[in-house]
C-alpha cells in the first residue's frame, strides 16, 4: 500500500491511498484534491499516516521496512525548497532592527530592504531575486520603487530620529561629534541638478556623483547625514549640517572634530559665532613665517609622543605634537616621491610646466635657462617637519586630550569604508532624486544596525566581525512541516554550528 499523487484534467492534484493486489492497483481511499502546493503536501502526509497504520499482512509494493524508517524516508522525500528557508538575517539583524526601534516604520519592505543590504548588498533588482530565493517573498520592481518613493516622502525623517535616539542612548550625553564628507558615484554619464561631476574621492572623475556628509559620535555611532550636489565644496557644508542636527534633535554644543579640509577662516569664524568648540587638523606648513619659525624652534629635541601649545592672535590654540613613527613615514614618502622625480628628470619628462606646489613637485626649481632641477635645499628644509602634526582648537583641553580626541576621527573614515564596502552603498543606479535619497536612507539604517552588532560583539568579547556575522546568517535555516494526523503546520530551527550558536547567543542571551 502506498500514497499516490495524480494530476487531474482541471490541473488540480488528487491524493490517493493505493494498494496492489493480484497484479492490479486499487484505490483504498481518496483523500482529496487541491491546486495549493501546501494543501497537497498535507494530504500526502495524511496518506502516509494511513499507510503506516495498515493491518498486518498487507502486501507492500516495495520491500518491507520498519515504520520508523518509512516515516523518516517519507518525511524527507516530501521535503522541497519551499519547506526550508533562510532565517539567519531575521534572527540576527531583524532582532537588532526591532531593538533599535526601526520596526516603528510600519512597512515590511523597509525591514526586508535593510536586512538585504546587510546580508546581500547589491542592486535593487538583484535584491528582489534574493528575497524570492531565500525569503519566499515575491516582489515586483514597481512595488519596490513605489515603496522607495514613500520612504523618501514619509519616513526619512523618522528614520533619522530613531538612529539619533539609539546613539544618544548608547553614549548618554553627546560631548564630541566627528564630521567628514565623501563622494558616491553613479553608473551613468548624464548629470542633473543633484548628480554632478566634481572632485571624486573614489577616483571616478568622469562619473556624476553626490556628496555625502556624515556626522558620528564616539565609536562611530551615527548622528545624522546630509546629501549635497556632486560639485559642492565640502568646506561649505559643516555649519549647515550642525545647525540642522541641533534644530532637529537638540544636539547642543558638542566639540566638533574634523580634518584639514574643513579648516578655513570662514568655518572657524562661524563655529566661534555659533558657539561650537572645535578641534581641526591644521596645515602647519601654511602658517605665517613667524609661527613656522616658532614651531621649528620649539619642536627641536621633542621626544616621541610629546608636544606643546602656541596661542595665536585670534585666541585659538595651536597644538603641535611629534611622533617618531610619523617621522619615519614622512621621510619614506618623501624619498619615494623624490626618487620618482629623479627618474622623470633622467627620462626628460619634466619641463618648466611641471613646477607647481602639487605633491613633491614643490622640490623642483628652474635653473639657468629654463633647466628644471631638484632643489636639494628644499628637501633639507622639509626634513625639519618630519613627524610634526598640528591641531587648531578653541578648547582648553590638554595636548594629550586634544590628540586623543582627534584620533577618534578614524571612526568616521571607517564608517565610510563600511558603507562603501560591506554595505556597498556605491555605485548608485538610481537617477531620480527621491530614490537616491531613499537608497542612502536604507544604507544609513543598515549602518546603524551594523554598529549595534559591532558593539554587542565587542562587549561579549566574541572575535567576530559584523561582516563574518552576515556570512553566518546566510546558512541559518528553519524547516516548515505538516503533522500528518492533525495537519498542523510546525516550524523547527535547524541545528547551528558552534560559531553560529555563539553569534545567536550574543543577540539572544
Amino acid at each position: 500500500m502506498f500514497v499516490r499523487k495524480k494530476r487531474n484534467k482541471s490541473g488540480s492534484v488528487s491524493v490517493q491511498v493505493v494498494e496492489k493486489k493480484g497484479g492490479a492497483y486499487r484505490v483504498v481511499q481518496s483523500l482529496g484534491s487541491s491546486h495549493d502546493v501546501h494543501q497537497i503536501e498535507r494530504l500526502f502526509c495524511q496518506g502516509q499516516h494511513i499507510v503506516h497504520q495498515a493491518p498486518p499482512g498487507t502486501q507492500w509494493l516495495f520491500s518491507v521496512k520498519s515504520k520508523e524508517d518509512l516515516a523518516v524516508e517519507n518525511f524527507v522525500a516530501g521535503l522541497s525548497n519551499a519547506h526550508i528557508r533562510v532565517v539567519g538575517p531575521e534572527l540576527i539583524f531583524g532582532a537588532l532592527f526591532d531593538r533599535i526601534g526601526f520596526n516603528a516604520i510600519g512597512e515590511s519592505l523597509f525591514r526586508h530592504l535593510t536586512l538585504a543590504r546587510l546580508v546581500y548588498p547589491t542592486s535593487k533588482l538583484k535584491t528582489i531575486d534574493y528575497l524570492y530565493r531565500y525569503q519566499g517573498l515575491r516582489l515586483s520592481v514597481d512595488s519596490l520603487y513605489r515603496f522607495m518613493d514613500r520612504l523618501n516622502s514619509r519616513y526619512q525623517d523618522e528614520v533619522g530620529v530613531l538612529a539619533y535616539r539609539y546613539t544618544q542612548k548608547r553614549l548618554g550625553t553627546i560631548t564630541v561629534v566627528f564630521y567628514d564628507m565623501t563622494t558616491l558615484y553613479f553608473e551613468a554619464e548624464d548629470e542633473d541638478d543633484l548628480r554632478r561631476i566634481g572632485f571624486s574621492k573614489d577616483g571616478k572623475f568622469q562619473h556624476p556623483q553626490i556628496m555625502l556628509g556624515l556626522l558620528v559620535g564616539q565609536e562611530g555611532l551615527p548622528i545624522g547625514y546630509d546629501i549635497y550636489e556632486g560639485n559642492t565644496f565640502e568646506g561649505h557644508t559643516l555649519l549647515p549640517a550642525l545647525r540642522r542636527i541641533e534644530a532637529k534633535y537638540g544636539l547642543g554644543k558638542p566639540i566638533v572634530v574634523a580634518d584639514a579640509a574643513l579648516l578655513s577662516r570662514d568655518n572657524i569664524t562661524q563655529l566661534r559665532q555659533a558657539g561650537y568648540p572645535f578641534i581641526l587638523a591644521s596645515r602647519i606648513k601654511n602658517e605665517s613665517d613667524a609661527i613656522k619659525t616658532q614651531i621649528l624652534r620649539q619642536a627641536h629635541g621633542l621626544g616621541d609622543g610629546s608636544g606643546f601649545v602656541l596661542t595665536k592672535n585670534d585666541g585659538s590654540r595651536l597644538i603641535i605634537t611629534y611622533s617618531l613613527s610619523r617621522a619615519h613615514k614622512d621621510a619614506a614618502n618623501r624619498q619615494k616621491g623624490v626618487e620618482k622625480l629623479r627618474v622623470q628628470l633622467r627620462t626628460g619628462r619634466l619641463t618648466k610646466e611641471s613646477i607647481n606646489n602639487r605633491g613633491y613637485n614643490k622640490f623642483l626649481t628652474i635653473h639657468g635657462k629654463a633647466t628644471v632641477t631638484i632643489d636639494e635645499d628644499k628637501i633639507q628644509k622639509d626634513m625639519a617637519w618630519d613627524g610634526l602634526k598640528g591641531y587648531l582648537t578653541s578648547t582648553a583641553l590638554s595636548v594629550q586630550e586634544v590628540t586623543d580626541t582627534y584620533t577618534h576621527l578614524w571612526q568616521i573614515e571607517r564608517a565610510f569604508r563600511i558603507s562603501k564596502t560591506d554595505l556597498r552603498v556605491r555605485p548608485i543606479y538610481h537617477y531620480l532624486r527621491r530614490r537616491i535619497e531613499a537608497h542612502v536612507c536604507i544604507a544609513f539604517t543598515a549602518y546603524t544596525i551594523y554598529k549595534e552588532l559591532e558593539c554587542l560583539l565587542k562587549r561579549q568579547g566574541l572575535p567576530m566581525s559584523p561582516a563574518r556575522a552576515a556570512e553566518l546568517t546566510q546558512t541559518m535555516y528553519e524547516l516548515e512541516y505538516t503533522l500528518p494526523g492533525s495537519a498542523e503546520i510546525k516550524r523547527q530551527l535547524l541545528q547551528m554550528d558552534p560559531e553560529q550558536r555563539s553569534l545567536y547567543q550574543t543577540i539572544h542571551p
